[in-house]
C-alpha cells in the first residue's frame, strides 16, 4: 500500500459568509477549505498541530496550487477530500473539492509543507521520524485491513 492510499474527508456548508455578492465562493475561501480536509487527514494520521508542536516541529505551506473547474455557492454541501502523495522529505497532499449533493468535482488543489524544527529555528529538508513512522504504522494498518484471508 502506497502513501496515495491514505486519504480523508469532510462535509460542510458552503455558510453566507464565505460567498460575494452572486453568491459564489470567493476564491481565497478555497485555502479555508483545504485546510479542513488537511486536518482530517493529519488527525487521522496522529499527527494534527497539536502534536506537530508537541514534537517540536512546524510544517509552514512553501507552495499551494489551485485549479477552479466549478464554482461553489451559498448552502452548497460540499465534500472535501485530502490525499496524502509525500510525506519522508515534505508533506505534499493533493484536495479535491465536491458538491456533496451531485458529486460534481469543483476544485483541484496541491499544497507541499516543509518541516520546520522550532528549536533550532531551522528548516528540516525531511520530515522528522516521529512523523514517518505515524504515516508507515497507519498505512501498515491500512494493509493489514485489506488483506483476504
Amino acid at each position: 500500500m502506497d502513501c496515495h492510499d491514505l486519504t480523508a474527508e469532510t462535509e460542510f456548508t458552503v455558510e453566507f459568509y464565505d460567498v460575494d455578492s452572486m453568491e459564489i465562493v470567493w476564491h481565497g475561501n478555497y485555502v479555508k477549505y483545504f485546510e479542513k480536509a488537511r486536518c482530517a487527514l493529519l488527525d487521522k494520521i496522529g499527527y494534527g498541530y497539536q502534536e506537530m508542536r508537541a514534537s517540536g516541529y512546524a510544517f509552514p505551506v512553501t507552495d499551494l496550487r489551485l485549479k477552479f473547474i466549478r464554482p461553489l455557492r451559498f448552502r452548497e454541501r460540499v465534500r472535501a477530500r485530502a490525499i496524502l502523495e509525500e510525506y519522508e522529505n515534505r508533506i505534499r497532499i493533493k484536495y479535491e473539492l465536491y458538491n456533496a449533493e451531485t458529486g460534481a468535482l469543483t476544485t483541484r488543489g496541491l499544497s507541499t509543507q516543509m518541516a520546520y524544527d522550532i528549536a533550532a529555528s531551522d528548516s528540516r529538508f525531511e520530515c522528522p521520524r516521529v512523523f514517518v513512522d505515524k504515516v508507515e504504522a497507519l498505512l501498515s494498518r491500512l494493509a493489514a485491513d485489506h488483506v483476504e484471508v
